[in-house]
């Protein structure tokens, strides 16, 4: 095993902008690894626990079930309520569009199911917004923008099971 060597105190302003640099090249695995050496630097610093929930976001087409857990575990170091309720959506959001993606069957109603949650965590943030800050309704109206262009993205209907041949 090898131990991680210590990022300086002085580095994460550098740090930080080099993590958003990965992300915007499609490189969030490398925009995770830095901010998680700036959190170990700097414990609790908001804009590293930020971009290490965007760049575990990032990677959901890949592995959502890992890289949802890592997004969950960067969640809870928010400590704003307003950004924790904030980001809450984005991941339930973005977990949505990857389920998307991978057009299982079922894919539609699991997406329905994080989009609605997506929407209720935004109307949580929308009066702890800052004033000026329309984020939270902008997303929300991507949200119900998807389910009304989307009939395959919808609640789970009342299915019953059809009998095996032979019963």
């Amino acid at each position: 095993m090898f131990t991680l060597k210590e990022l300086s105190v002085a580095a994460v302003p550098q740090a930080l902008e080099k993590a958003e640099h990965y992300r915007l090249l499609n490189q969030p695995w490398a925009a995770e690894s830095i901010c998680k050496d700036i959190l170990a630097a700097v414990p609790g610093n908001q804009q590293a626990a930020r971009l290490l929930l965007l760049a575990c976001t990032d990677q959901f087409a890949a592995d959502l079930g890992k890289t949802g857990a890592r997004a969950r575990d960067a969640l809870a170091l928010l400590t704003d309520p307003y950004e924790h309720s904030y980001y809450a959506g984005i991941v339930c959001e973005r977990r949505a569009r990857a389920q998307l993606e991978r057009r299982a069957p079922g894919a539609g109603p699991l997406a329905y199911e994080s989009i609605r949650e997506a929407m209720e965590w935004f109307e949580r943030a929308e009066p702890l917004r800052p004033s000026g800050n329309d984020d939270t309704i902008l997303r929300w109206n991507a949200c119900a923008r998807l389910l009304n262009e989307s009939p395959h993205v919808a609640p789970r209907g009342d299915e019953k099971l059809q009998p095996v041949m032979g019963e």
